[in-house]
């Protein structure tokens, strides 16, 4: 056997400080998301081309270690992701865990990173008990939640007369946390809760919930669901004529994805909230240019939050000189968010970014003069306004 010595030096090279900070030599950040589903639009390969820029964007290493980004389908099935999630950690070196699109699946793959030591920075699913009774102390939350949508989109129709609600509401955890915390936010501003009807995910038959939401007499029907969801249940109740019958629609999770694939016609005066839109400002606009050359659409809060929490993460890395999942999620709190998704914004001890978010209304066909500017922003929601205040979330991590 031929034996091989080292010189100082390369015991020196084996011991660079690169390779000491950065388990495998690399950091492996994993984009986990529907592709193939109701939400593939919403999140889908557009998170996942999100992420890459902000590797590109960072300069593609970090402590001198290199980046990769892997992605996969979790189906909208928990079970799908958990299973995803183990053989990344235990077989393919991935670090963190991002986007985690659909409540169900983001609050699973919260839980089992948490039992492996990594971080996860949920950019793609709504629910607050993420940040709420379900928090870790390696779990973020960044882009909305249930909570800032029920603020912006319920608080705008409240104060417009929208006083009497009926929710169409899609019959799993996000849903069920969406309309609860629309229908808290409502009767808080005065109005109150007529009923809701649940339908199943990925439903293409919208009637019967339709109707009895037409029956309830409510002038506002929240619909409590997402996607392609939302997009066939907007199209359904114009069928049906309840918007020209003086009920109005207000779809509760909508993004410029879901307003481009339904159109101006059908979609105009709808009220919705977003914590981005690329033509708010010159920053925001080139960034969406360039999102849109690279994969042919303009980004949505999700995809634009996916690239800041990539962002984030490696920002943490860098500060805490190491990626070991402890010291960086120490510098995620600790270090301010300022990018093109969000401006002096910071993560709150449960894990929630805390930024501004904004209520817009679709313009109607005639308002829009490039293609893409499908939005009127109507109002800036503070973000210490839109997300709950960490000491009443819920989290253990929490302490007054």
């Amino acid at each position: 056997m031929k034996r091989v010595l080292l010189s100082a030096a390369s015991v020196a090279a084996l011991a660079a400080p690169a390779l000491a900070q950065v388990s495998d030599d690399r950091v492996r950040i994993g984009i986990l998301n529907d592709q193939s589903g109701v939400y593939a639009d919403f999140g889908g390969q557009y998170s996942y081309q999100a992420a890459l820029m902000a590797v590109e964007d960072f300069g593609g290493t970090v402590l001198d270690a290199p980046i990769d980004v892997v992605t996969a389908d979790h189906q909208n099935k928990p079970d799908i992701a958990s299973n995803i999630a183990r053989q990344w950690y235990d077989t393919e070196q991935v670090d963190t865990i991002m986007e985690l699109t659909a409540s169900s699946v983001a609050l699973a793959v919260q839980a089992l990173s948490r039992e492996a030591g990594k971080i996860t920075i949920t950019t793609g699913a709504a629910t607050t008990e993420l940040t709420g009774a379900q928090c870790s102390p390696l779990g973020f939350h960044w882009a909305y939640d249930t909570h800032a949508l029920a603020v912006g989109t319920g608080g705008a129709l409240v104060e417009q007369g929208g006083d009497t609600w009926y929710f169409l509401t899609a019959d799993y955890a996000f849903g069920y946390s969406l309309e609860e915390n629309t229908g808290a936010y409502v009767q808080q501003a005065g109005g109150q809760v007529l009923g809701s009807v649940r339908h199943p995910l990925a439903t293409t038959d919208y009637s019967s919930f339709l109707l009895q939401a037409q029956a309830s007499g409510a002038k506002v029907i929240g619909l409590a669901n997402a996607g392609m969801d939302t997009q066939n249940a907007i199209k359904q109740a114009s069928e049906f004529g309840i918007v020209q019958g003086g009920q109005r629609l207000a779809a509760l999770l909508f993004t410029l994805a879901e307003v481009h694939g339904l159109g101006l016609e059908a979609a105009q005066g709808l009220t919705l909230t977003e914590s981005f839109y690329w033509n708010r400002n010159e920053e925001s606009a080139e960034f969406g240019r360039r999102f849109l050359e690279r994969t042919g659409m303009m980004p949505n809060m999700v995809h634009a939050g996916t690239y800041s929490a990539v962002l984030a993460y490696l920002r943490a890395i860098e500060a805490a000189g190491t990626d070991e999942a402890e010291a960086v999620a120490a510098k995620l709190h600790e270090l301010p968010v300022n990018d093109v998704f969000a401006q002096d914004a910071r993560v709150a001890p449960n894990g929630r970014l805390i930024s501004d978010v904004y209520l817009l209304e679709v313009k109607a066909p005639g308002e829009s003069d490039v293609e893409w500017d499908y939005f009127n922003v109507l109002a800036t929601i503070p973000g210490d306004q839109a997300y709950i205040d960490p000491a009443e979330s819920g989290c253990s991590l929490v302490t007054n």
